[in-house]
């Protein structure tokens, strides 16, 4: 009996079909996107005056992709608001609490560079949501957060506007989120 030798994967994939060769490349997702950081304080600066800060909580940059939907700002609210990265003094467990059992703040930011893609040394936003859409979809995810929690502990950004954004990271802590669901991937 002969053994089959072995050959590298890139003899392999040069010499495979096309579908099969989509396989193999990473998907990309088309999902809403949150970086959350949790904070000892944040604050929003625009032109040299803070617009908007909150003590201990959240501070949570969104990425709009000019595909998402309703579901996927419910998904990001839900999540978000229920993620246990506060710790319980009391039993000593390091991620048990979430920022509404703290009665923390949350503070959102439009960021639509969280979809940035670099062609060569040049950033592209081509599938980040554009600004005339995204402006109302944004306020109605704040307006989301609003209702699921205390509306005062809720606080952003200034859409499209230069903003400072100052934060103290506790621990530090800082989680990406994406919205999409397996059917939302494609090649």
């Amino acid at each position: 009996m002969s053994a089959i030798p072995l050959l590298p994967s890139f003899v392999l994939r040069s010499s495979t079909p096309k579908r099969t060769q989509l396989h193999h490349q990473k998907l990309q997702i088309k999902a809403m996107r949150a970086v959350v950081q949790r904070v000892t304080s944040a604050s929003i600066e625009v032109d040299g005056r803070i617009v908007s800060e909150i003590g201990p909580g959240l501070l949570v940059l969104v990425g709009l992709h000019e595909s998402d939907t309703d579901s996927d700002a419910d998904f990001i609210c839900r999540k978000v608001l229920n993620m246990r990265l506060f710790p319980n003094e009391n039993t000593g467990k390091g991620w048990d609490f979430n920022v509404m059992q703290k009665n923390y703040g949350v503070l959102l930011v439009s960021q639509f560079t969280l979809y940035g893609i670099l062609k060569g040394n040049k950033p592209d936003f081509h599938v980040a949501m554009p600004p005339q859409k995204a402006r109302p979809f944004y306020d109605s995810l704040v307006e989301k957060f609003r209702k699921s929690y205390n509306p005062d502990a809720i606080k952003d950004g200034v859409f499209g506007a230069m903003m400072k954004v100052n934060l103290v990271n506790d621990g530090p802590v800082t989680m990406q989120l994406d919205s999409a669901p397996s059917s939302k991937l494609v090649p």
